[in-house]
């Protein structure tokens, strides 16, 4: 199945779009601003490899089973992504996750605008019909924004996430939405 060439953008010129494999120059720029809060609330690593990024990225532009969308600011920097993984074509159902990767993203709305496209895409465009996420606990603001978009709690893993010796542990929140 090939993949859709889906593009939105805003009125303050904001882009939601299909990643490419021309965008890798634009996402490892991007995705080199990753900032600490970025880091702690997802999970990530404090940094990857460059080239490593590089070779992930263009898998994942090729990936069937994927649908990696970039958030592009005005002037051209991508600033965050917002990605449908770990589809199951048979099962209708897949992976959400969305990074805004530095603060001047943050506070826009942008990641409540790129997560209600996501979950339009997924659900009507591609006709999925159960789309899944985490969030931790110590994110609030990521858990607001899932549930305005439709997402339900339906479990949580007790203290599954471990922040480290300062934070100790935090719970990782299972969240779905699906097809009514």
């Amino acid at each position: 199945m090939g993949k859709r060439d889906v593009r939105w953008e805003r009125t303050d010129g904001y882009v939601l779009r299909l990643a490419r494999r021309e965008d890798v120059g634009a996402y490892l720029d991007g995705f080199e601003a990753l900032d600490p809060e970025a880091v702690r609330l997802t999970g990530s690593a404090p940094s990857y490899p460059r080239e490593a990024v590089r070779d992930f990225f263009l898998r994942c532009v090729d990936d069937p089973t994927r649908y990696d969308l970039l958030v592009i600011a005005p002037d051209g920097r991508v600033v965050g992504e917002s990605v449908i993984n770990e589809i199951d074509w048979e099962a209708r159902s897949a992976n959400f996750r969305i990074c805004l990767f530095g603060p001047a993203a943050r506070g826009r709305g942008l990641g409540t605008w790129a997560t209600c496209l996501t979950r339009d895409l997924a659900l009507d465009e591609l006709g999925l019909h159960r789309l899944s996420l985490d969030v931790f606990s110590i994110n609030p603001r990521a858990r607001h924004v899932y549930e305005r978009a439709g997402f339900v709690v339906e479990g949580v893993l007790r203290d599954a996430i471990y922040l480290g010796a300062d934070e100790g542990y935090c719970d990782d929140v299972l969240m779905a939405i699906v097809r009514g």
